[in-house]
């Protein structure tokens, strides 16, 4: 291959051709590059997700595919913001494991791998590709670890199986585009649904050949067409609630704000007035104080006059007496 190839959309892919035997070696690939060991898919699990849908609903899509020593591998990819994707994941695998027992029989539970892909913002900073896997059970006084597997015979050489499912969390749309290992070749692929020439990942080459777009058949062509503008309905729709929910935000907010600002206003408002009425009422008490006061001592003044006059002291001696009364007042 000496030139970039387009493909049809991994998540379509999943829902359709890489359920055929013939597109198995696909699925190995892309799980052996993930797991970091050669994966052999054995079949292709009855589940929800399996079930042919004419719609092609893209808001969820399984794939449940037995491997290697019975492990079960379950694909869950979210296109779409979806609130409960991780509560999702926990109950595809929690079904999974019940499905193993039948009532009465022995708890021989296969290892579980789940591979949750999505499209949309799930609040990650900078990775792309996460794991989560309880190893053991440690111990709260000696930090003892108590490996979470099953043990077959009770003697040394026994075979112990990991049976804790296993979580992988890739998000394409986080990737940077900078490849630094196999599996990178498929996140890159994932998230642009291009194989570039020099990709030698495992099943990235027969993705190739099985998946091109130039090589569907007519009514292949059509199925893809039609589910990619179902995609882009659906794409469509959520944007306009999205904006009616934006525009509704922000109406909303005007209103509070206009409220808020009355309330603010009225209170401001209040205590401004309150100061400006004391500072007033100040100013004026002063006023009418001063006023008051010169009044009460002119009555006074005249008061003094008559009691002197009535004592018999003459207008120049009384002069005299009041004249010393207000330099003392003012000393």
């Amino acid at each position: 291959m000496n030139q970039e190839r387009t493909i049809i959309s991994f998540d379509f892919a999943i829902k359709t051709l890489l359920r055929e035997k013939s597109n198995f070696v696909i699925l190995e690939g892309f799980l052996s590059e993930l797991l970091g060991c050669d994966v052999k898919v054995i079949d292709i699990l009855e589940s929800e997700g399996n079930i042919d849908d004419a719609t092609f609903k893209t808001n969820r899509v399984d794939l449940k595919a037995r491997i290697n020593n019975g492990e079960i591998v379950i694909f869950e990819i979210q296109v779409f913001t979806q609130v409960d994707f991780f509560g999702k994941l926990l109950f595809d695998v929690s079904k999974a494991v019940v499905e193993q027992v039948s009532v009465g029989e022995k708890y021989d539970i296969k290892k579980i791998y789940m591979i949750g892909i999505a499209y949309f913002n799930i609040h990650a900073k900078q990775d792309y590709l996460f794991r989560a896997k309880l190893t053991g059970f440690e111990g709260l006084h000696y930090q003892e670890i108590i490996p979470f597997s099953q043990t077959y015979g009770l003697t040394p050489g026994g075979a112990v199986l990991d049976i804790h499912p296993e979580y992988f969390l890739i998000l394409p749309n986080m990737f940077h585009e900078q490849i630094n290992s196999k599996f990178d070749e498929w996140v890159y692929t994932l998230k642009n649904s291009i194989v570039k020439p020099d990709f030698s990942a495992a099943g990235l080459q027969e993705a190739v050949v099985k998946l091109d777009m130039l090589k569907m058949s007519v009514k292949e062509r059509r199925t893809y067409e039609k589910y990619l503008r179902n995609k882009t309905d659906d794409d469509t729709v959520i944007e306009t609630y999205r904006m009616e929910g934006r525009e509704e935000g922000i109406l909303k907010g005007r209103e509070e704000g206009i409220l808020k600002g009355r309330e603010e206003g009225i209170l401001k408002g209040r205590v401004e007035g309150e100061k400006e009425g004391i500072l007033k009422g100040r100013e004026e008490g002063k006023k009418e104080g001063l006023l008051e006061g010169r009044e009460e001592g002119k009555i006074e003044e005249r008061k003094n006059i008559l009691e002197l006059l009535e004592k018999g002291y003459t207008l120049d001696q009384i002069k005299n007496i009041l004249s010393v009364g207000n330099a003392f007042i003012r000393s």
